[in-house]
């Protein structure tokens, strides 16, 4: 009796589907000068708050993930407006997150499932993804995201001025490695758990050479040997033990940068564990963080808020017509009218302490 040989060589794959190389992307949707511009001075702003040499706090601030372009782009028109007003004190940086790291499962995001309907057209969502970039560059915003698959950098990297390694993969060497040879100034949160070590040492691993398999602009596989990021820094997102923002974990924090004989660069998450996942509660966060500085806090550089045009966040309906515009479809966020408030009360409370911190 014939029996069909158990494959001993991708058992569990259905299939291999071709993707547009980098350089593919790249030729359809070039970048452009002004899109060139933001990234450029976007890039060297960030690092120059980071070696303290720009006195203002830098803000990541905007949607848990991008769903809807067109949504997208309405609040990215309205954060220029207000990052041109408060642009002396906050350095804001659009948060446009394509991919969603999931605990168990759930939607990944734009770029794994652009139409949302578990059809994973990654080729479609990449390009898109892409398009979107360029033209929130192209209003003279710049843009920040989750470094998760270590491939994605190559297709929309050039359009990224800052870049956050997630809680769930700062211990993961990949990740490490890869952020060694990124281009932006890269933020390793804390483990889901808290725990800080896992991040001091993702920017020391991070600020090191390393060699890795990896993908060039032509879509072969690749050595990639990089020099090292000298701009790593930890992003306390709280843990579960509670929140991390708090005047006394911050110290720890300090103390353990160091010990690790790392320049004391951090960021706090307002939402997350900070906030016990509760939007509405970003905006105390923050006013924490503002007081800290106005005490006299010299380690906090830079913040992160979750905020959509709409409160809140909305599971994704069989029928998309249904959807929320301007609604979160991930973690839930603050509405445009908070974002404003609390920003501009931000620059307000901060614009007479910011230029002598660091004198």
């Amino acid at each position: 009796m014939n029996k069909t040989p158990t494959p001993i060589e991708n058992a569990n794959v259905s299939a291999f589907d071709v993707m547009p190389t980098p350089a593919e992307i790249h030729a359809r949707m070039p970048l452009s000068a002004r899109a060139e511009a933001t990234v450029s001075q976007g890039r060297q702003l960030l690092c120059n708050i980071l070696d303290r040499k720009d006195h203002r706090l830098f803000v990541v601030v905007g949607p848990c993930s991008i769903h809807d372009p067109v949504a997208g782009l309405d609040y990215a028109r309205r954060l220029k407006k207000l990052a041109d007003e408060v642009g002396d004190t906050l350095q804001i940086i659009m948060r446009v997150y394509f991919e969603k790291p999931r605990t168990t499962v759930g939607w990944k995001g734009y770029i794994n499932d652009p139409f949302m309907d578990d059809s994973f057209r990654v080729d479609v969502g990449m390009e898109r993804a892409r398009q979107f970039l360029l033209e929130v560059n192209e209003l003279g915003l710049p843009a920040g995201t989750e470094a998760l698959d270590p491939y994605g950098p190559q297709y929309y990297g050039d359009l990224i001025t800052w870049s956050a390694i997630g809680a769930r993969t700062t211990e993961s060497q990949t990740h490490r490695e890869m952020s060694s040879g990124l281009s932006t100034p890269v933020g390793f949160k804390n483990a889901t758990s808290g725990d800080l070590v896992v991040a001091t040492n993702a920017v020391l691993s991070a600020s090191k050479p390393h060699a890795f398999l990896g993908l060039n602009n032509d879509g072969r596989v690749t050595i990639v040997r990089t020099t090292g990021n000298a701009y790593g820094h930890v992003v306390l997102r709280g843990g579960d033990s509670g929140p991390n923002y708090d005047t006394v974990s911050v110290a720890v924090a300090e103390e353990a940068m160091k010990k690790a004989k790392l320049p004391a660069n951090l960021v706090v998450d307002c939402s997350h564990a900070n906030s016990f996942k509760k939007p509405e509660l970003q905006p105390l966060v923050m006013t924490d963080v503002v007081n800290q500085i106005r005490a006299g806090n010299k380690s906090i550089l830079g913040v992160m808020i979750e905020s959509n045009i709409e409160a809140g966040n909305q599971p994704i309906p069989a029928d998309l017509a249904k959807l929320k515009y301007g609604c979160s479809v991930t973690d839930g966020c603050i509405d445009w009218q908070t974002t404003e408030t609390t920003l501009r009360e931000t620059a307000i409370m901060l614009r007479d302490v910011l230029p002598t911190r660091f004198a």
